[in-house]
């Protein structure tokens, strides 16, 4: 071989060596970052960095609290869709059962979560250090109320909450329009409110009238309805409400108002029965420290902030947080911005911070 061959042989030996040392370097640099640095990427390649990343995954894990069939398959389906190369698995459970769930692997040093996403969940999951901070370029138009300022949670659907009424027991003209109207004589051992189920049940009725009125008028009230021999209810809210239906009570408290809604408008006798300030909750999205496929995490993270993957949200009955999507037309008469009437927005700090005394006056009054 002379010398002009042997620059040849080492010229296309070195050009065949780049390419591959490229994506051995891309490799490598991908390998190298770490969840939390995955979490924050805002690089102009951010995009395919997560998808290369999330090729390498092949699957993510999402406990979520949205029901199955309405709204936690149809987006996981329409996200399967949309990255054909990943793989969805999903757990749906209650606000308090999926906290217990994420503390336990932690403490396990098993994590096999990477999403978390329901309403009251960012309180009990950043506490216990258990998430992690995130970024999702979609969430940069959404209001500043609905993402958390040390980027912990955005939000990713919202609930309004009130009283539903049986319509066949309840006259319309008669149904409670102010909270003193709940001290009617007439309504004393019919009505219903969830206790015992975390956040959106009798604490949040109390929490709201302790923020709308202060401590001092908020107590001497919630003394006043004790009176009433409201029953405790230990199920769903969405079963109150169906005992609302069937003419147990007369009248839920701090039910999701869209609930009777629904019910409603296929006939059911129940009506939902808004009361000013109407309050409000924002479900959010979290990302898990140590999460087992981050890229991928980060990819549904940003699907469910999408417009797209939020129409899945709207779809099954839900408000969207994205403020590109109205809600549903069958849904727009609970909305307090739609119907006239003042919103209480709580957060999950607010609703973390005054839980535990909301809670205590329930137990004492309410034995």
């Amino acid at each position: 071989m002379n010398a002009h061959q042997s620059q040849c042989v080492w010229t296309r030996a070195v050009t065949g060596l780049v390419p591959a040392l490229a994506v051995l370097l891309w490799t490598f640099a991908a390998v190298a970052l770490t969840p939390e640095e995955i979490a924050t990427y805002n690089g102009p390649d951010r995009q395919k960095v997560l998808e290369e990343g999330a090729k390498k995954e092949g699957r993510v894990a999402i406990y979520s609290g949205m029901i199955v069939d309405q709204a936690l398959r149809p987006m996981a389906e329409a996200f399967e869709k949309k990255y054909p190369f990943l793989k969805v698995d999903y757990w749906r459970g209650a606000s308090p059962q999926i906290i217990q769930k994420a503390l336990a692997e932690a403490r396990a040093g098993k994590v096999q979560v990477d999403v978390l996403e329901s309403t009251s969940l960012a309180p009990g999951l950043v506490r216990g250090g258990v998430v992690q901070k995130f970024h999702s370029p979609e969430s940069d138009s959404y209001p500043k109320h609905l993402v958390d300022p040390n980027s912990m949670w955005a939000s990713t659907r919202l609930s309004y909450f009130g009283a539903a009424i049986n319509t066949e027991m309840v006259k319309k003209e008669e149904a409670p329009k102010t909270w003193d109207d709940l001290l009617n004589p007439k309504w004393k051992g019919k009505i219903a409110w969830r206790v015992g189920g975390g956040d959106t049940g009798a604490e949040l009725f109390v929490t709201n009238l302790r923020l709308l009125w202060g401590d001092e008028k908020a107590e001497a009230y919630i003394k006043k309805l004790a009176g009433q021999d409201v029953v405790g209810y230990t199920s769903s809210a969405r079963q109150l409400v169906n005992q609302v239906m069937a003419g147990e009570y007369a009248i839920a408290l701090n039910i999701f108002l869209h609930h009777p809604l629904i019910s409603a408008q296929k006939g059911a006798p129940v009506a939902p029965n808004p009361m000013e300030p109407i309050p409000s909750l924002n479900g959010t999205v979290l990302m898990a420290k140590s999460a087992p496929h981050p890229y991928a995490a980060m990819l549904l993270i940003d699907f469910m902030l999408s417009k797209d993957g939020q129409e899945t949200f709207l779809a099954g009955d839900y408000f969207p947080a994205n403020p590109a999507l109205e809600p549903s037309k069958e849904l727009k008469a609970i909305v307090p911005s739609v119907i006239g009437m003042k919103e209480q927005f709580i957060s999950p700090d607010e609703v973390n911070d005054m839980n535990k005394q909301s809670s205590e006056w329930i137990k004492k009054y309410f034995r």
